[in-house]
């Protein structure tokens, strides 16, 4: 079990991008043999630099790489961290069902532990900026499905007993929900109900995690969950009636403390030709000065 922290600037208001289902590959493979998934990571990363937008923190739910091989997590590391530093942003590696432990915390944490115990679960605390992000392993080798361990859910409650300043954010690749989706639904968290009620009381704000290839929202209890758009290709949500379809589109999150809420919001990636493109003091002069006349 890991508990590593770090310490965030004290600023008030945080922003957080999420980055999930990346499924990054070898130099010259695709997914699906037809998806660059690499090129949507840097075209998305290459966004938030031009972007000049305060980002306190990059969190990656998990589903990193696709064959979770060495090489992959390398070219992913080789992308993010650059772009990161640039913005001043911490980075938050969360493993998913593609990934594999061993390379996972040998190529983005400079561990080797879980080389050393198979069981080892990459479960992290980090602090951004007076909001502490737990991120959670929800995975179990060979396997699609998510769990929570007994000794993971003692280590959750375990943090969660001191607040934070600005609450928690919940990270875990598989969602504690459940899915319309017949395929999503086999694959989701097993026993939400224990991770539930490790929550219930806690200041935990928001859950948000990935895996489904698709936006959704719900709740685990009065925890609001969101998961977020993947990076590499989506799935049709109201496919045919017996069809399972990946789509060509990608997107992520972005996430922010606004007062004491936390907001969600998914932003589409795919490139598309601009409606308008104005500036911002612009559009709010014409509210405000629609707003005034409908005062009078």
């Amino acid at each position: 079990m890991n508990g590593h922290s770090m310490n965030g600037d004290g600023r008030d208001g945080v922003t957080i991008v999420q980055l999930t289902d990346t499924h990054i590959r070898p130099a010259g493979q695709r997914v699906h043999g037809k998806v660059d998934t690499y090129e949507n990571l840097t075209h998305v990363l290459q966004q938030l630099r031009a972007s000049q937008q305060r980002i306190d923190a990059l969190v990656l739910s998990g589903d990193l790489t696709d064959d979770g091989s060495p090489e992959a997590y390398r070219r992913l590391r080789d992308a993010v961290e650059p772009v990161a530093a640039e913005l001043g942003a911490q980075t938050v590696y969360v493993m998913g069902n593609h990934d594999e432990r061993a390379a996972f915390g040998t190529e983005l944490l400079g561990s080797d532990s879980a080389t050393i115990d198979p069981d080892f679960t990459h479960d992290v605390v980090t602090d951004v900026a007076g909001l502490r992000v737990i991120a959670l392993d929800s995975t179990t080798p060979r396997r699609h499905d998510g769990r929570l361990e007994p000794e993971q859910l003692d280590w959750l409650a375990a943090q969660l007993r001191e607040p934070a300043r600005h609450g928690t954010l919940l990270v875990l690749h598989h969602p504690p929900i459940p899915s319309p989706i017949a395929t999503t639904e086999y694959l989701r968290l097993e026993q939400p109900e224990l991770l539930d009620e490790v929550l219930s009381g806690s200041d935990v704000r928001l859950i948000i995690c990935g895996h489904n290839h698709l936006t959704g929202a719900a709740a685990l209890g009065a925890i609001p969950v969101w998961i977020g758009p993947a990076l590499s290709y989506r799935i049709d949500p109201i496919a045919p009636v017996g069809r399972h379809r990946g789509l060509v589109g990608f997107g992520y999150s972005r996430i922010d403390l606004l007062g004491s809420s936390l907001v969600a919001t998914a932003i589409e990636a795919t490139p598309a030709e601009s409606v308008y493109d104005r500036t911002e003091q612009d559009v709010l002069d014409q509210l405000a000065a629609l707003a005034a006349a409908e005062t009078r």
